[in-house]
């Protein structure tokens, strides 16, 4: 474990404070993890944005009236920090007892220290439940694998399983594949986590059943829902030739917390999806 992580408030008793306290977030370098995978921050191979959306924020307004919003955040993959998730909970717990003069004081708040702590700009949008009630939830894009019929004997994470025999004819193709299987554990507390992840390209045919089999080599892997993400990209672009890649992890939400990074080739703006399991 290194010495950023052993120093988190994960895997640690730690109370709840209910007076607002921006000092409870807790940075992680990206660096470390993208150096493992040859990632330069330089020259980052991919755009993207991590989508957080929180279901714990409530204040008090001006009158004493407790005030409750589901949160959306955006951050930057090329921010140089992630930021801890249990410190993220503890800090968006920490508004429950805290007055603000409006809601537009509690945007500032939080755009203010995401954006410090993650040391770039991070986007706030807070909504009501009734908006969310009406946002709804999306379908998963493109092909689900999950029904092939093969065997799976690897639970360790094995890059060396994307090696599949794929006739090569020179047919560039271009088409989504999505999963429900991936399972990753957190590095320090090793409580899974469980996600669908969707991968869109335009290339050499990915064979299906190696993909699969990858995919579920991550059932007892160690990382954080952005490494793996990050993995997944870097292992497909050197495994086959991929003009387009885009793969975005949408997992579970755990401490009212979800986390959804999405990485591509592309410099677009993706769409905030939600999945029927979140």
């Amino acid at each position: 474990m290194s010495d950023a992580l052993h120093a988190s408030p994960l895997g640690k008793n730690s109370g709840y404070k209910s007076e607002y306290d921006p000092t409870t977030l807790y940075p992680i370098e990206r660096r470390e993890k993208r150096e493992e995978l040859g990632i330069s921050r330089d020259t980052l191979p991919f755009f993207g944005r991590d989508l957080w959306y929180a279901y714990e924020l409530s204040w008090l307004n001006a009158s004493g009236k407790p005030m409750v919003r589901v949160a959306r955040f955006e951050i930057p993959c090329d921010s140089p920090c992630v930021i801890e998730s249990k410190s993220f909970k503890l800090y968006l717990n920490s508004f429950n007892e805290t007055r603000f003069d409006s809601e537009h004081d509690v945007e500032k708040a939080l755009i203010c220290d995401l954006s410090n702590t993650a040391q770039a700009q991070v986007s706030v949008m807070l909504m009501t439940i009734e908006a969310f009630e009406d946002r709804g939830v999306d379908s998963t894009p493109g092909v689900n694998i999950d029904d092939l019929d093969i065997a799976i004997d690897c639970y360790q994470y094995n890059p060396d399983l994307l090696a599949g025999s794929v006739p090569n004819d020179g047919e560039m193709i271009n088409e989504t594949l999505n999963t429900h299987l991936l399972k990753s554990n957190c590095p320090v507390t090793d409580q899974p986590d469980w996600g669908t992840l969707v991968i869109s390209y335009r290339g050499q045919a990915i064979d299906r059943e190696a993909l699969l089999k990858y995919i579920c080599s991550f059932r007892n892997h160690q990382e954080f829902h952005e490494q793996c993400a990050e993995r997944v990209f870097v292992d497909l672009q050197k495994h086959y030739k991929l003009d387009v890649l885009t793969v975005y992890a949408q997992y579970l939400r755990r401490g009212g917390l979800d986390i959804n990074p999405w990485r591509s080739t592309l410099d677009v703006n993706p769409e905030a999806l939600r999945f029927v399991r979140q």
